[in-house]
């Protein structure tokens, strides 16, 4: 691999670097930082309104890198990032802290939708699921450095320079791809299409805004999660009607292929599989098992390791034996992680966790590499970044609604076990302040509801890994080896 090759890979590992570390240290500061700016009532719109903009931004950010290039929209999302990075850092209130979360999100999603589509261009198939594996492990290493960083910036400085520190880092990496990334492109007038990033943005906060923001409107939770779908549904409808005229459609219709949608289903789900295992095996290890935050971090970490060997063993058999085969057996792997789940219990070993980790690790790291190149592989060049930036979407779309189905499931088993025991009153949210103990709750009672609450998630993502493997299983063959080969050739 070439000088210029490794440059762009440090590149890339920088730049998602800045989006992946932003939620483990924000994490680890948002006590602080509220305690000071005398937010808590609000604390939750400090993620909920980052997650919304990136991932309202990500079909823009891919559409627009069609059009004119990969290198200079990327750079344009990281300096839009460090922006909202430096206006978070000398916020003075809450509300200001929100708005600014927002304009840090608007950049990520450039960061999370580009990087892909980059690696797609610049690296052959062969290359790409070592690249892809080494640019996933910046998530793993920011989930260890965040918290660290983060304690230390606060003991040694203050809060603010959380946001601070991402400047140098976004510097390096606009540097790096503006040396090494070369880019030829027909340089000409393109017909923006404003009607459907309007529409489509405003159908995807609607949406979104069910699972994040529904719990603090004003009016009836029902009534305003009803209204929502209708409204989504509408906007969706439009969109569709927009772009069938549209001369540079946001989303070409035309990347969605039989292959190409169940890639994406699958996405979809295996999304939330991901994320309810990072949500809350820390809490099985932190609120179950008692260790602390370092402890459940340096545990979690075997899921990066695992996840860069399979992106590079498992990524190669693509060309071998056809990228359905590797989907269905990453995805049988991951079944065997979560199947393991819930044999854990209240004093379930640390290295138990590390296995059942590292063997979901192996399973995400071959599939997840392996969706994406199929996603950009169904595509020619003009249309990869839009199609990387649609898969990308429903991934988020995955993660927001698998995130909070898995809270209300967790909350209301949590008051089940409660209530199972002739206790009522229970607050999860709760379960360790005044109102609590005012119901007469004990530690032990709350460590076996905690257990039997996860248990019961454990249980759903085993359900959600199923219904991912039967997709899978569903998916066409035929000549997609040799299409494959042939497009990475041509390319």
């Amino acid at each position: 691999m070439s000088v210029r090759k490794i440059n762009i890979i440090i590149a890339l590992m920088v730049a998602m670097f800045l989006g992946a570390i932003e939620g483990t240290v924000v994490t680890t500061a948002i006590p602080t930082i509220v305690k000071e700016l005398n937010g808590l009532e609000v604390i939750s719109f400090t993620f909920s309104i980052y997650l919304l903009t990136s991932a309202i931004s990500t079909p823009l950010y891919g559409k627009l890198s069609d059009l004119y290039g990969r290198k200079h929209l990327l750079c344009i999302g990281i300096i839009i990032f460090l922006f909202g990075s430096f206006l978070c850092g000398i916020s003075q209130t809450m509300v200001m802290l929100i708005i600014f979360r927002g304009i840090q999100g608007l950049g990520a999603g450039a960061i999370f939708t580009i990087t892909y589509t980059i690696v797609g261009d610049e690296f052959s198939l062969e290359e790409r699921p070592k690249v892809q594996g080494m640019i996933g492990t910046v998530w793993g290493i920011a989930s260890l450095v965040g918290p660290f960083m983060g304690g230390a910036l606060i003991d040694l400085l203050s809060w603010h320079w959380i946001f601070f520190i991402n400047i140098p880092f976004g510097i390096l990496s606009i540097i790096l791809i503006q040396k090494n990334l070369q880019e030829n492109y027909e340089k000409k007038k393109h017909s923006i299409d404003y009607a459907g990033i309007i529409t489509l943005s405003a159908a995807m906060l609607v949406f979104l805004s069910i699972f994040l923001l529904s719990e603090n409107v004003a009016i009836n939770h029902n009534i305003y999660n009803a209204v929502s779908v209708l409204v989504t549904m509408i906007l969706l409808f439009l969109f569709y009607l927009i772009e069938r005229k549209a001369e540079e459609p946001i989303i070409p219709f035309s990347i969605f292929t039989r292959s190409s949608t169940m890639v994406n289903i699958i996405s979809f789900f295996t999304s939330a599989i991901l994320i309810g295992e990072n949500v809350y095996l820390p809490i099985y290890l932190q609120n179950v098992l008692g260790y602390n935050a370092t402890i459940s971090g340096l545990a979690l970490v075997s899921m990066s390791f695992a996840w860069l060997g399979a992106s590079v063993v498992l990524g190669k058999r693509i060309t071998k034996i056809g990228g359905k085969a590797v989907i269905i057996i990453s995805t049988c792997i991951i079944l065997v992680g979560t199947a393991l789940l819930p044999t854990l219990g209240t004093n379930s070993s640390l290295i138990l966790v590390v296995i059942y980790v590292l063997i979901a690790g192996l399973g995400f790291g071959g599939l997840f590499t392996t969706l994406t190149i199929l996603v950009q592989e169904s595509v020619d060049y003009t249309k990869r970044g839009a199609a990387t930036a649609t898969n990308s979407l429903i991934r988020t779309l995955g993660q927001t609604i698998g995130v909070s189905v898995f809270g209300s499931v967790f909350n209301l088993f949590i008051v089940r076990y409660f209530t199972g025991i002739g206790v009522s009153g229970v607050n999860p949210s709760n379960l360790y302040g005044s109102e609590a103990h005012d119901v007469a709750v004990s530690a032990d009672h709350i460590v076996l509801s905690l257990n039997s609450s996860l248990h019961v998630l454990f249980l759903l993502l085993i359900a959600i890994t199923v219904i991912a493997l039967i997709l899978a299983m569903l998916m066409p063959a035929g000549k997609e080896k040799a299409e494959v080969l042939s497009r990475s050739i041509e390319n």
